[in-house]
């Protein structure tokens, strides 16, 4: 039997489309660097990664398959045999990988897959309790659990291998059944390398194996107009914001002011912790919330203005238009996280980009324009007891 045309196009067309979900999930598990992953042509991926420091590591995490085995060691073999290349029916010679096995080159494993990385449900970067160095500590799914303790319980004293890619990592001595669902890869790992791993198993194996044939890096220079051209009018709107807040609210728009600039620096300092990468998107999301950071300080100014022409006393309007506005801000504000958090998880590069500065503007200006300017209003009405406002 032979494959079809058409059914040779579409296994590759799957296989693609599903190594593009697989690295799209990798490379965005590095941070939020606004990637850009898309397919050219029948079998070729292109990657754009914007303010990169590393591309060999990058390279290296797309480029791994990240095929995880866990295989039972052939105790029949003979090793002067299988250095002949000679094993027992049934199994095969597995290479270690580089710096991996303590002297021995290689080792005889049955054919047969205990457990495969498909079963994983979970892999991160740890540290061995014993010896502190890194590790991968991985959690199996219902099945993958049942399955190992059975295999565990019924090999105790023998050895399994741990296999990627077609290299062994170690191959430990089973001492006794392995009931918790979960293992721990031990190697000649970095932190760095021990996190890739994870990484790559956290996302799948890549259905085929990807190599680079172009690789381009161009520099900022490029974009180095809009970027400048996106900052003189983050600054002008800020300007802009800032002038009207103080002629039209006074003394309650320079709370507003204050806290604009409050906002401004968190933003900043959540990107900066977060190591995101600010593009051209991410201005245009920071430039619009400053915009909208003032409309609840807009919203509690004008509700102070009612309750002041309804007749009620300076500290009465102002906690009662705190309390009024609040349930309108948080409101707006919550249908406005949701659709950013809609763009986060349907959209991809710049897309995500744009959410994720606008939800952490959002965030961060409800906090500012409320709880930040009430902190200024309520020190400075107990301070001078005003009979009168004017806003």
């Amino acid at each position: 039997m032979t494959p079809t045309t058409a059914g040779q196009t579409q296994a590759v067309a799957e296989a693609m489309d599903s190594a593009r979900d697989i690295i799209d999930k990798r490379v965005n598990a590095l941070g939020t660097r606004e990637p850009t992953i898309i397919r050219q042509g029948n079998d070729r991926i292109v990657v754009q990664v914007p303010g990169l420091q590393d591309p060999a590591a990058l390279k290296e995490l797309i480029g791994k398959t990240a095929r995880l085995e866990f295989r039972m060691v052939d105790p029949n073999a003979d090793p002067n045999e299988a250095a002949a290349g000679r094993v027992p029916v049934g199994s095969e010679i597995v290479p270690y990988a580089p710096g991996e096995g303590s002297g021995a080159t290689f080792e005889v494993l049955r054919r047969q897959v205990m457990i495969s990385g498909d079963q994983l449900v979970n892999a991160r970067q740890s540290y061995d309790p014993q010896s502190n160095e890194p590790v991968v500590t991985i959690a199996f799914d219902s099945g993958g659990s049942s399955t190992f303790a059975r295999v565990t319980a019924q090999n105790v004293g023998r050895r399994f291998a741990m296999v990627l890619d077609g290299q062994v990592l170690s191959a430990p001595n089973i001492n006794e059944p392995i009931l918790g669902g979960s293992a721990q890869i031990s190697g000649s790992f970095t932190v760095a390398s021990a996190n890739a791993l994870a990484i790559s198993l956290r996302s799948g194996a890549l259905p085929v194996k990807m190599a680079v044939v172009e690789e381009r890096t161009v520099t900022p220079e490029l974009g180095a107009d809009s970027i400048r051209k996106g900052a003189i009018a983050g600054i002008i709107a800020t300007v802009a914001v800032l002038v009207f807040m103080i002629v039209v609210y006074g003394r309650f728009g320079i709370y507003a002011n204050i806290a604009l600039m409050f906002n401004i620096a968190l933003i900043i300092a959540i990107m900066a912790a977060f190591n995101a990468t600010l593009t051209l998107p991410g201005i245009a999301g920071f430039v619009l919330t400053i915009g909208a950071a003032v409309d609840a300080n807009v919203l509690i100014n004008e509700r102070i203005r009612e309750e002041l022409k309804r007749g009620r006393r300076v500290f009465q309007a102002v906690d009662v238009g705190y309390a009024e506005a609040s349930r309108a801000i948080f409101d707006a504000n919550i249908t406005n996280v949701i659709a950013a958090g809609l763009m986060f998880w349907f959209g991809s590069g710049p897309i995500k980009g744009f959410a994720v500065v606008l939800t952490i503007g959002i965030i961060t200006s409800v906090f500012t324009a409320v709880t930040v300017t009430r902190l200024f209003a309520a020190r400075w009405l107990h301070r001078t007891r005003p009979t009168s406002l004017n806003i």
